[in-house]
């Protein structure tokens, strides 16, 4: 067990792409945890998604050692590696509650972006101490002066609290472990009193089952300590205790401040509660942890297995995924088009990209993804309002008394040239201009009150062309507001397809409705009868194309004779494609499904 004056826990936040991971690396490096010969990777990224991509999905927690230059005493510093998207910001929070400091990390070139001052505000809430730090120094594009009066005007620093450092080349990374040591306080709690640890992440490992990560606040664990979570009431015995240093390394106790992990043989996901309080059944803490404040999805969409047969499969994957991203929320749900799946909650359209390519990758599915949808508020005569997140659930027009959309708070920092382009743009979306900030001479962060269906899809991609690629934005629910509501149903050959059926605002809906229509009509295979294509609002045809037939020459065979001979076939062949008509099915590709998503 380690003395609690030698632990430090960290966090690494930044906005996406500002160096945090390298600068993770290099601290590996420096604290002897890995050799110089594994330079270059991004060691705490262990997806093979998030190497792709380039950005951090999930945080990472390993424990280092390190000798201090200054005092000569040897620290455990617990790092998190935490991801710097918006749509991960649950991960950043439920990691800030493992720690007592941050390191916010600022690109040297690009500056403070919307992500480093949500993360910055969110490390406030949970009063940690937080050490700015300027990373990319060594670039050509580098301007430290302007990034520095940035955190100074913006943030609140002073200039001496700021340090400088290039996590490619290592420089500065030594300073940054001893500020670590000197700034971040040691982890409060007290070894005396009875067990009280968080929940605050898990993993599935195939032979060890259910892998729970923990913060002991008060306390210690050792491996006779028969555990009881306070939240379900169940009680497990520690198959294996330890901590994880790029591998789990066994220990004989985590006392108070460690963070560590433990196994229980558990082999059902759904058993553990990210958040829950973990105590000493026989000599029970008095009261919880507050836990993590539940996290509310903000985007919808069913997911199907292609083959209805992978169905037990798929929810496998999913109760095993749910271990490691808590902010995943699902519910079965039946479909006229997919048969039996899943209603999926996620923080974004990238997590569920993310989401998406995780299913499919690491438990080999194929799988088929419906429109995405917000969820609006929908209230009828003589009743409170109900949540509908899926089309199937609005009630009919004439019964809706009152319906509500839920709009977010917009922060964008963009330069100062793009403001009257994304001004118009945001407006083109609904959006209402709340407030506007200059930073520095360059810089400009604006407010906007905005729909958020108006910003789940491409909004993020259109404001990157629209900044050259220099704007970042990050946005956090606000309320439900009215809003126009109608339901969009996609028709092949008078039968609605369930799964390109869509909830928009009624403005919205006759674009919507051409773009879907021309081009589901470039995607729909032609048959050997004519398919027949309409949009729909209610009882009122918005758009409308057909898929010619197949020809198909009936009179090839027929070598002079009389005409009769070549009408009786012509005849028969319109009676086969009227009767198929009624009865052939129409094949839609997959392809289809996926277009109508980016449409």
């Amino acid at each position: 067990m380690i003395d609690k004056e030698l632990i430090r826990n960290f966090s690494i936040i930044a906005h996406i792409d500002h160096g945090k991971s390298t600068l993770a690396d290099r601290i590996l490096e420096l604290t002897g945890a890995v050799g110089r010969v594994h330079k270059d990777q991004q060691l705490l990224d262990d997806m093979d998604l998030e190497k792709e991509r380039g950005i951090t999905i999930k945080a990472s927690m390993v424990r280092l050692n390190y000798k201090s230059r200054k005092d000569g005493r040897e620290y455990a510093l617990n790092l998190i590696d935490t991801p710097g998207h918006v749509d991960f910001t649950y991960e950043v929070s439920k990691s800030l509650a493992a720690c007592e400091g941050a390191v916010l990390v600022v690109d040297a070139a690009q500056g403070i972006e919307a992500q480093t001052v949500a993360n910055f505000y969110l490390a406030l809430e949970n009063n940690l101490a937080i050490i700015p730090l300027i990373n990319k120094i060594d670039l050509s594009s580098a301007d430290v002066p302007r990034v520095k009066n940035q955190i100074v005007n913006v943030l609140g620093f002073r200039q001496e609290d700021i340090l400088l450092a290039s996590a490619k080349d290592g420089t500065g990374v030594i300073e940054t472990l001893e500020r670590i040591i000197e700034t971040v306080p040691q982890p409060s709690g007290d070894a005396n009193n009875p067990l009280k640890a968080l929940v605050f992440d898990c993993r599935y490992d195939v032979f060890k089952g259910v892998v729970v990560f923990v913060r002991v606040v008060d306390g210690e664990m050792n491996p006779k300590t028969l555990l009881k979570m306070m939240h379900s009431q169940a009680t497990y015995k520690i198959e294996e205790l330890g901590f994880f240093n790029l591998k789990y390394c066994p220990a004989d106790s985590l006392g108070c401040g460690e963070v560590g992990y433990f196994t229980a043989n558990i082999r059902d996901p759904r058993e553990i509660v990210i958040g829950d309080t973990i105590t000493d059944n026989k000599n029970p803490c008095q009261e919880a942890l507050p836990g993590y404040r539940t996290i509310k999805p903000l985007v919808f969409c069913g997911i199907y297995p292609v083959n209805p047969g992978d169905f037990p499969q798929l929810r496998d994957a999913i109760d095993k995924l749910k271990l490691s991203d808590a902010s995943f929320v699902y519910e079965p749900e039946n479909s006229q088009s997919f048969g039996t799946g899943f209603r999926c909650g996620f923080l974004g359209l990238l997590h569920m990209e993310i989401v998406q390519e995780r299913l499919e990758r690491e438990y080999n599915l194929n799988l088929i993804l419906t429109v995405p949808n917000v969820v609006y508020r929908v209230r009828k005569a003589g009743s409170e309002f109900i949540d509908v997140d899926t089309p199937a659930n609005l009630p009919a027009p004439q019964d809706i008394l009152e319906a509500q959309e839920p709009y977010v708070s917009l922060l964008m920092i963009i330069p100062i040239d793009s403001i009257e382009a994304v001004c118009d743009f945001a407006k083109s979306r609904r959006g209402t201009f709340n407030s506007s900030e200059y930073l520095g001479e360059d810089r400009v962060k604006l407010n906007f009150d905005i729909p958020l269906s108006e910003i789940i899809v491409d909004f993020y991609d259109k404001i990157k062309s629209l900044t050259k690629g220099y704007g970042s934005l990050d946005y956090e629910f606000k309320d439900y507001l009215p809003t126009k509501l109608v339901k969009l149903d996609i028709l092949i050959n008078g039968v609605v397809c369930d799964a390109f059926s869509s909830l928009m605002h009624k403005d919205k809906a006759y674009s919507r409705a051409h773009a879907l229509v021309s081009r589901l009509k470039d995607l729909i295979p032609r048959q050997l009868f004519q398919v027949a294509i309409q949009a729909a609002v209610g009882s009122q045809i918005l758009a409308s194309e057909k898929v010619r037939a197949v020809g198909k020459a009936v009179t090839a065979k027929c070598y002079g004779g009389d005409i009769t001979r070549k009408r009786k076939l012509w005849e028969g062949q319109k009676k086969g494609k009227k009767r198929l008509k009624q009865f052939g099915k129409v094949e839609i590709p997959q392809e289809a499904f996926l277009e109508v998503l980016k449409i």
